[in-house]
């Protein structure tokens, strides 16, 4: 190849000056070359790992995208056009992750194995290569010198021949030395051409075929689905300018109306306090008792919910119960250090509360609100209409504390003075029929000579006949100090544990059990029989529900009342306007007629609302159905194993025949060798004695004969 510069070979030999200047020129060639293709090395280093982080994080670009569906996010619903548009790009960029992965392996094998080979071989050969010549120069050297130290007189033959052979070995050694050092280095100017050639040569093919794979993979179909992506997101952007332009336009309106009403206490003739409402939210000071005579004030969120005041510190999810202001009594109250104070008292006296309001009209507004509330008049239809013909003063509105009586008067229906015939078109006070249930004959889902029971019997009580029986009734008490007793709970190892407080209304036999309105007249029947028959008392408890039963539970006592399994509640429903109602409906085994099932309607009263422990009743179904399932997965599970151990044991016991088989043999063969080899050998010490008679001719036999 012209243009290549080279050591003379044939001038090792002779070692000139000339010669080791060239040399010198070489060696100087050489560590530059070694310095560059060591910087030319971590450059492409720096491609190749930038490369392999290029197809890592694009495959893991691809992973978070499937898994996009997967995300709950607070404020995000199921976005299909979304998920179906990620799964898209996901595809793609998985795609493109495999390409990256092919060029990332292509440099590998195409630009790094070339100049690490060059690096770490002939590099690395040039260098040892360059010791051994130094050596073995120095080793020539030495010998010279004490060659030319041999005097002219006779001296001793050996040490001459020693020095001479000396001279011989070292110049041999650096002859050959020399001219493999001399071929190394005029064959590393054609390797660093080589060196350098390859690597870019296996890049540049690399990256070809990259972009060859790229541009099949970028269809028209792709470009299509680009650019109709890019549209779509064009479009979000208007979207959004436009509605970041109304809310700029919202908040300049918003600081012009709110502009008086950043005064605490704005004029009430500009803003009049609205008597009417039936639902109230704001923040309030809660008075709280620090001792005899002293308290202090806690600011908190309050507002109403339903016949319910409902308290909520700042960073809580959801709010907690304060009181129940159902037949509530609210008044205006003067405390010696604040303004505008107003008291709430239940309606049995036991619980009050000192509330301020920030302004006079939310003090009003507060009173008259609360004062609503508590004669139920969010129960009815119009609200707002009926709590206008309310007339009371804002600052001295009263609501005297109702007796019990009178507190659930307010619940009879109002065809409370009809006819019992008139049934079928009558409507309770807490709402009217649904349609559906106008186009059914309730006697279809209600028998008319239905008792009805309106209390429940405790297990301290006198069982009625069936009834225990039918709600499956336990009577086992519950330790308060969570200590065993002897025997474990069954609800223990149930993962739902939920406690709500809940009245007794009364319970019925039903004919149905397939429809929600079997419990909406079963609730209509009850809610008129107990203003009927004047009958008030109601029995509070406690209702536990896990994922085995339903438990009404003494709150006094922890005496389990009554126990429903969770398999017999097959329906359950709250009252379609009171949401403080629920029932449900339980399917036992027996009733007034026995062998045969019945279904049995209870109907309750909650604090909380209704569609709460419905919710957990579904909760609990689901968590029984998936538990359910799983056992049976693990049994069948287990009988697989059963089988596969059966197997295993029939093998081995199999296995251990064969072996016992197998040994028999082996013996069998042993023995009959044995006998084999002994009569052999008496054949041998025959044959023996009879060449030893032959041997010893006549002599020997008389000579034996005589011995014997």
């Amino acid at each position: 190849m012209p243009g290549i510069d080279k050591l003379p070979i044939e001038e090792t030999l002779e070692d000139s000056p000339q010669t080791r200047s060239l040399l010198g020129v070489f060696e100087e060639d050489a560590a530059a070359i070694s310095n560059y293709i060591n910087q030319l090395f971590q450059a492409m280093h720096r491609i190749y790992d930038a490369q392999n982080e290029l197809s890592a994080a694009t495959h893991l670009t691809s992973k978070l995208l499937k898994e996009y569906e997967k995300q709950r996010f607070p404020l995000g619903g199921d976005d299909e056009v979304m998920t179906s548009t990620l799964q898209q790009f996901a595809k793609v960029i998985d795609e493109l992750s495999s390409c990256h992965a092919v060029l990332s392996t292509q440099l590998a094998d195409a630009m790094m194995f070339p100049i690490t080979q060059f690096k770490e071989r002939d590099l690395k050969e040039i260098l040892t290569l360059k010791e051994v010549f130094q050596i073995a120069s120095n080793d020539h050297d030495a010998a010279i010198t004490r060659y030319s130290r041999l005097s002219k007189r006779k001296e001793n033959e050996k040490i001459k021949a020693e020095v001479t052979e000396d001279v011989y070995t070292s110049r041999k050694k650096q002859h050959q030395t020399m001219m493999h050092y001399f071929c190394a280095l005029n064959t590393l100017q054609y390797k660093k051409k080589i060196s350098l050639l390859e690597p870019l040569l296996g890049y540049m093919q690399a990256q070809i075929s990259f972009f060859k794979m790229g541009s099949e993979n970028l269809t028209e179909q792709l470009e299509e689905f680009l650019t109709n992506i890019g549209t779509s997101v064009q479009n979000v952007r208007r979207e959004m300018d436009c509605e970041v332009e109304n809310m700029q336009q919202t908040i300049e309106d918003l600081e012009v109306a709110s502009d008086p009403l950043y005064l605490p206490d704005p004029d009430p003739t500009k803003f009049p306090a609205h008597r009417n409402l039936t639902r109230k939210a704001g923040y309030l000071n809660a008075r709280n008792k620090t001792g005899l005579v002293s308290s202090s004030w806690e600011r908190q969120f309050y507002f109403t919910q339903g016949g319910n005041l409902m308290s909520q510190a700042r960073g809580d999810v959801a709010g907690g119960l304060v009181m129940d202001i159902d037949n509530c009594s609210v008044m205006a109250v003067d405390c010696e250090d604040r303004r505008y104070c107003f008291q709430i008292t239940s309606f049995d006296g036991k619980k009050s509360s000192i509330l301020q309001a920030e302004s006079k009209k939310d003090y009003e507004e507060w009173i008259c609100t609360i004062n609503n509330i508590s004669k139920q008049i969010y129960l009815s239809e119009n609200p707002e209409e009926i709590a206008a013909r309310v007339n009371q003063s804002a600052l001295e509105a009263v609501t005297p504390s109702p007796s019990f009586q009178q507190r659930h008067e307010s619940l009879r229906p109002a065809v409370q003075s009809r006819p019992p015939a008139a049934r079928t078109s009558s409507t309770g006070s807490l709402g009217s029929d649904s349609a559906a249930l106008s186009a059914l004959s309730l006697d279809s889902l209600v028998a008319p000579d239905t008792p009805i029971q309106f209390d429940i019997i405790s297990p301290v009580s006198e069982d009625l006949p069936g009834q225990a029986k039918s709600s499956g009734q336990s009577g086992r008490r519950t330790n308060p100090f969570g200590e065993s007793g002897g025997s474990k709970p069954e609800t223990e190892d149930s993962i739902l544990h939920q406690l709500f407080i809940v009245r007794f209304l009364g319970s019925m036999e039903v004919r149905s059990d397939e429809s929600p309105d079997v419990v909406y007249e079963t609730m209509r029947q009850i809610l008129a029989a107990r203003a009927i028959h004047n009958v008030f008392r109601m029995t509070e408890s406690h209702l536990l529900v896990t994922c085995d039963c339903l438990k009404l539970i003494d709150p006094q006592t922890q005496v389990t009342r009554l126990r429903f399994p969770l398999p017999n509640v097959v329906l359950y429903a709250t009252h379609q306007e009171n949401k403080r109602l629920f029932g449900f409906v339980l399917r036992t085994s027996g009733g007034r007629v026995e062998s045969r099932q019945t279904s049995i309607c209870y109907i309750f009263e909650s604090n909380n609302e209704g569609e709460k422990i419905c919710d957990s009743l579904g909760l609990a179904k689901q968590i029984a159905l998936h538990a359910e399932l799983d056992r049976k997965a693990s049994e069948k599970q287990k009988e697989i194993d059963r089988v596969k151990e059966k197997q295993q044991k029939e093998l081995n016991k199999q296995k251990q025949i064969e072996k016992d088989l197998e040994e028999q043999s082996r013996l069998i063969a042993a023995s009959s060798r044995s006998n084999q080899s002994s009569t052999e050998g008496q054949f041998v010490i025959l044959s023996s004695s009879q060449s030893e008679d032959s041997d010893l001719g006549e002599d020997g036999k008389k000579k034996r004969e005589s011995e014997a």
